[in-house]
């Protein structure tokens, strides 16, 4: 008869509170009498701690970081009743030994029968670690648990693996960015006395190049995955139980069970309740699919996606509006970043409604008639398009999340600790599902932590900052404490802005509205803070990520030469205005 027995912390000294250094098995593994569970480690030494007898580890119920104490609960075995007979014996001294040397029972754990529990059926493949979702966070979570050793399945319900950041998302945006940049430098190049011809944009040649910067990038996966072993299975995965996951595929319905999984499930582009149903009316994906230039198109929301398309599209040729229900464009930027952006935007497009939304859609033969409400708000206006960039919505709602137990909000977030365990502690969530910020390289950095977790590594999420960047025209980024959210704070700063104006690299771009600025600490210099906006800036944010996660100070930046003449020296030109040193401005003595 199988049962399912306690296996609790057995007396170990004078030691209270003790840490979990190592977990040393997972859910599944067959163990012996004397077989290593988990590693803890006093002022005096490390010491294992021995399984009972033998058994199947059922659920464990300590991480890595735990401190127990006598008495903790450590696993749940499933035993054979002759071993559960054995520990019964052994627990009431009749070990059949005769001598006064202390019997295994004295320094193993101790054992708690318990009420019988059904066994979690095994679907038709089995998983060391589950990944359900095969975005940048997703893929790395399978690739990093894959490379320590695990035996995983990653769940995707995109024919391609990349999830929305490599297919439809971040890579093709890119690209058409990349695209928009030739044009809009070709226009510029007759400032300094080049000129071209008007460009001819053939929309199927550029549609086809997006797409093999996309296939190129989405093969290599595919390879990666190939060489890791890891088994990837194409279609929709929901939750049946804390142990599995049902998979519907092309070829039918499939049940993956776990010992671990990963949820990378991503979001979901937010929706306006209301609006007609109009193939004009569309998203971000919609607008990466380059069906055609429109003359007059709409942008619903100023965030990053709104400004990176209004990019794209100007440049090919659309006359574009936006309208942002609040006061300013990008509002998680500080607004003197944002004006430089603000100014070309405005010179460029033919309205920008701030304090601005729309109120309903129209959609007639003529195109789409648009009413708005707010303080800036116009006269109704007729688009070819409207492009519907109000953000992204996590798909904890979409993936039967709570029939495994797991906790999701009514938005659809599911939360986590710090080392990406969800409330049913052997699965784990990153990436746009587990918070806000909805970034690529913030589920990237997740992952990694959530397959070294699972492997038995000691990590926890501890980023000081995740930097945001948008690709806009100027380019603008930032990272760690803003001014919005220091006043909000109530935190005493100081900074340091150097003008792109006094830079020699800027001026011979022809591009020298941007600025750079450091938020630093009054009294220790350590950098709190820092932002840019101008061309790269997403490429020059990093250096000011390295010196926060450094602990670096203001005279740590302005002792370390930068090449000349760059923009990167505009990092450099501020930290040497913090320290009163710069020589490329004159700044008189207070």
């Amino acid at each position: 008869m199988t049962q399912f027995t306690k296996v609790t912390l057995p007396d170990i000294g004078d030691f209270q509170e003790v840490p979990v250094v190592e977990i040393l098995v997972n859910p599944g593994d067959e163990v012996e009498q004397e077989t290593p569970l988990l590693v803890l480690e006093t002022d005096k030494a490390s010491m294992e701690v021995p399984a009972p007898q033998a058994g199947i580890v059922r659920e464990i119920h300590v991480k890595a970081g735990d401190r127990i104490s006598q008495g903790s609960l450590i696993v749940t075995l499933e035993i054979e009743e002759v071993d559960i007979q054995a520990a019964s014996a052994a627990s009431s001294g009749d070990t059949g030994r005769t001598d006064n040397q202390p019997t295994a029972s004295d320094t193993e754990a101790s054992v708690e029968r318990v009420t019988p529990a059904p066994v979690t059926a095994r679907g038709e493949i089995h998983a060391e670690v589950a990944v359900l979702g095969a975005g940048p966070g997703g893929y790395t979570a399978a690739f990093r648990a894959a490379d320590l050793g695990k035996q995983v399945v990653l769940i995707e319900r995109y024919p391609t693996l990349g999830g929305v950041c490599l297919n439809v998302g971040c890579i093709p945006s890119k690209a058409l960015l990349h695209a928009a940049k030739t044009l809009t430098e070709a226009k510029e190049a007759s400032l300094y006395g080049i000129r071209f011809g008007q460009p001819k944009i053939d929309i199927d040649g550029l549609h086809s190049w997006k797409e093999s910067v996309v296939s190129k990038l989405t093969k290599g996966l595919s390879m990666l995955a190939r060489q890791r072993k890891v088994t990837v299975i194409h279609g929709a995965g929901k939750f049946v139980d804390p142990h599995r996951i049902e998979i519907k595929t092309l070829d039918g319905v499939k049940t993956i069970s776990f010992d671990h999984c990963v949820i990378a499930a991503g979001s979901s582009v937010a929706r306006i309740p209301g609006f007609p149903t109009d193939e004009r009316i569309i998203d971000s994906t919609g607008a990466l699919a380059l069906a055609e230039i429109p003359e007059r198109m709409l942008i619903l929301g100023g965030g990053i996606i709104g400004l990176e398309m209004a990019t794209v599209y100007h440049a090919l040729g659309t006359k574009i509006s936006i309208v942002e229900r609040m006061a300013q464009l990008i509002p998680g930027a500080d607004a003197d970043l944002i004006k430089p952006l603000y100014k070309k935007l405005r010179a460029e497009c033919e309205a920008i409604y701030l304090n601005t939304s729309v109120s309903r859609i129209e959609a007639g033969k003529e195109g789409l008639q648009v009413f708005f409400e707010g303080k800036q708000a116009p006269e109704p206006q007729r688009y070819d398009r409207v492009l519907v960039a109000v953000g992204r919505r996590p798909n904890g709602k979409l993936i039967d999340a709570e029939a495994a137990g797991i906790n999701v909000d009514e938005r659809g977030f599911i939360s986590v600790d710090k080392q990406m365990r969800t409330s049913v502690p052997h699965i784990f969530a990153i990436g746009d599902i587990a918070g806000d910020p909805m970034l690529a390289h913030k589920a990237s950095h997740e992952g990694k932590i959530a397959a070294e977790v699972i492997a038995g590594y000691k990590v926890a999420f501890d980023a000081r900052t995740i930097p945001s960047v948008a690709y806009t025209d100027p380019e603008v980024a930032w990272m760690g404490l803003t001014e919005t959210e220091a006043e909000k704070q109530g935190i005493a700063y100081e900074k340091a802005v150097f003008p792109w104006a006094a830079s020699g690299r800027a001026i011979t771009m022809t591009r020298d509205e941007g600025m750079t600025k450091l938020l630093f600490d009054k009294v220790s210099k350590k950098i709190l803070g820092g932002g840019m906006v101008g061309p790269h800036a997403g490429e020059l944010i990093a250096e000011t990520v390295l010196a926060l996660e450094m602990g670096a100070d203001m005279q740590d930046i302005g002792l370390t030469i930068h090449p000349h003449p760059t923009l990167s020296e505009t990092i450099l030109f501020a930290a040497e205005l913090a320290e009163g040193t710069i020589t490329d401005l004159y700044v008189p003595k207070k």
